[in-house]
Parts: structure tokens; sequence; C-alpha cells
């Protein structure tokens, strides 16, 4: 996984640099969402793996299943992988778009797990305090998880706060046992 993410790096900056100077970021990170789905396809990704398919023909995969007339920027982003054999790194490419766009914007997603369902206030309370600890615009994901016992634990990228109940008590179990 790694590596594929460090062979998408270079595409997708390239792309998110040009879409920034065309001021077109939000429209790129919906084409490259939709392809980048297309491409994790299990049945997309056999024929993207056939080797007697002809590079241009798996791109051209890719213009018919668009429902709408898909842009000339992004038909050709997609001609210019297939010529370096790239296709299959789309779903890589569009989640460093969607990474790129949210640094740009400093916004973060974060998924936050509690023992009861939050009201709608305190999901505002919360957001506004990760908010103010991170200095960037929280959207929250929640979910109910009743083993938390109590708490919450929030997640995203490689930051996680776990102040659950469950976790405060395997804290302290395991400096008992130590």
């Amino acid at each position: 996984m790694a590596e594929l993410i460090t062979l998408a790096r270079p595409y997708a900056k390239a792309v998110f640099d040009a879409a920034k100077e065309q001021d077109a970021v939000d429209s790129w990170d919906q084409a490259l969402a939709f392809v980048g789905l297309l491409a994790a396809d299990d049945a997309v990704k056999k024929i993207l793996a056939n080797p007697g398919l002809s590079e241009q023909r798996k791109a051209e995969l890719f213009f018919d299943t668009a429902e709408e007339q898909m842009p000339e920027a992004l038909r050709n982003f997609l001609l210019i992988l297939a010529e370096s054999k790239r296709l299959a790194l789309l779903p890589e490419i569009s989640t460093l778009f969607t990474f790129y766009r949210a640094e740009l914007e400093r916004t973060v997603n974060m998924k936050v797990s509690t023992a009861y369902e939050l009201t709608a206030d305190e999901q505002q309370k919360l957001a506004e305090a990760l908010s103010r600890k991170l200095e960037r615009k929280v959207a929250l994901e929640t979910s109910v998880d009743r083993s938390l016992i109590g708490g919450v634990v929030v997640n995203t990228g490689d930051l996680v706060i776990d102040a659950s109940v469950r976790g405060k008590l395997a804290k302290m179990a395991k400096a008992l046992g130590s």
C-alpha cells in the first residue's frame, strides 16, 4: 500500500497544483473520487491488469462509464496515466488529492465513537473544542460503541484521542500489571 501511495504522489500533486491554478479544486476532487471508486472496483481492477488490452482502451473504459461528458482536462489526465501504465493508481491519487485539499482548506474529518448517542449540541461543542485544539475546521462522523462504557474515542489519520472509560481501565490494568 505504501508503495502505491509513493507512486501516486507525483501525479496527485501535479493534478492538485493544476486544479488550484484553475480554481477548480472542488470539481477535480469530485471527478477523481468518481474515477478512483471506479478503479477500486474488483472487476475494473481485473480489466486494468489485463495485458491483452491496450492502455488506450483501458482509459476509454473510464470515458465510457462517465454519465456526463467528461471534462477534457480529466480525459487528458487519464490518458497520461494510461500511457504511463498508472491507471490502477487512481484510488490512491484520489485519496492524496482529497488530503491536499483538506490541507489547503485547513479542514479535517474526524471519526468519533461514543458509548451513547451524542446530541447535536454535544457534537457542536466537541467539534468546536477539536477545532480550537487542531486549529482546523472539524467535521465529525459519529458512531456508537457501547463497549467504550463512557467517554469518547476520536480518530483521524494517525491521531487517536482515547478519552473512553474502557481506555482508562486498560491503562490502569496495564499499570497494575507491570
